[in-house]
């Protein structure tokens, strides 16, 4: 069965990430009183927005919106909220939060809260998905299937005994498919280290993250995941690694939070 299909409505995996408390890495919501969503409509003639990202201070589930917006070449800032004081205070209670500020007379933002959702907002708005609605769709669903594995991984770290014995060999099992499935749709692509096309893209940026989230963050609640994530890195997906962080568009990305490729090198 599916992570998702198991984590039911009222009970679902909600974007706050394990920090210290791994009640915190695997928050349930059951409710949402918290401040509505305001979307007021952007004109041709409107000032250009500035953003805002609200995450914690770490790789996370914000890493793919960081490189959206920093590729994206335009005017963002990070805040990092204290938590739990701020929890109330965000749309769904939990994070990453963006908020898009207009620089409307009346103070209007766009406010958007779910890692994914603020992720292909972001993809589309700046042009980092083609216009075909198939071709984005196929983008999008890796990172879906991405977002399976992490909230597998931290699901089975909560489980004892047999029962977490069999939820790390489906994470395993999940892993070694997403492995495998990048390394063909990069093959076909050419090997020219992009996933779709011969530029920079969603899909792109959304791999590099989801295995720099393994390989750099989750050892500090499974000390063998790092060596079991590097041993699915093939030559296709390190190159694909290389592709990003070499990219101009990353340039100030990858000066600030660092290189990648030297922790995912075969030791």
């Amino acid at each position: 069965m599916k992570v998702r299909d198991e984590l039911s409505v009222g009970r679902v995996y909600k974007d706050s990430i394990p920090s210290q408390n791994m009640d915190d890495a695997l928050h349930f919501q059951t409710s949402a009183t918290s401040p509505l969503l305001s979307s007021p409509t952007m004109t041709a003639d409107s000032i250009t927005p500035s953003y805002v990202l609200r995450y914690f201070d770490l790789i996370g589930l914000a890493e793919t919106s960081r490189m959206l917006l920093t590729a994206a070449k335009v005017e963002w800032t990070e805040e990092h909220p204290e938590w739990p004081q701020e929890k109330p205070n965000q749309p769904f209670g939990h994070l990453p939060v963006l908020v898009e500020k207009s620089g409307a007379e009346d103070g209007s933002d766009f406010i958007l809260s779910e890692s994914g959702s603020i992720e292909r907002y972001l993809a589309r708005t700046f042009k980092f998905v083609p216009t075909d609605l198939k071709e984005i769709a196929r983008q999008e669903q890796l990172r879906d299937q991405q977002l399976d594995i992490i909230l597998a991984f931290f699901i089975q770290l909560r489980m004892v005994d047999e029962a977490k014995k069999e939820r790390r060999g489906e994470f395993d099992v999940m892993l070694d498919k997403i492995a495998e499935i990048h390394t063909m749709i990069l093959r076909n692509n050419g090997d020219c280290g992009h996933l779709f096309g011969k530029e920079l893209s969603y899909a792109d940026m959304s791999a590099y993250a989801f295995y720099k989230l393994f390989v750099i963050y989750a050892v500090e609640f499974d000390a063998d995941i790092r060596s079991l994530v590097k041993d699915k890195v093939t030559p296709q997906i390190l190159n694909l690694i290389r592709t990003v962080e070499s990219d101009p568009l990353l340039e100030e990305h990858v000066a600030k939070k660092g290189s990648f490729v030297a922790h995912i090198l075969p030791e």
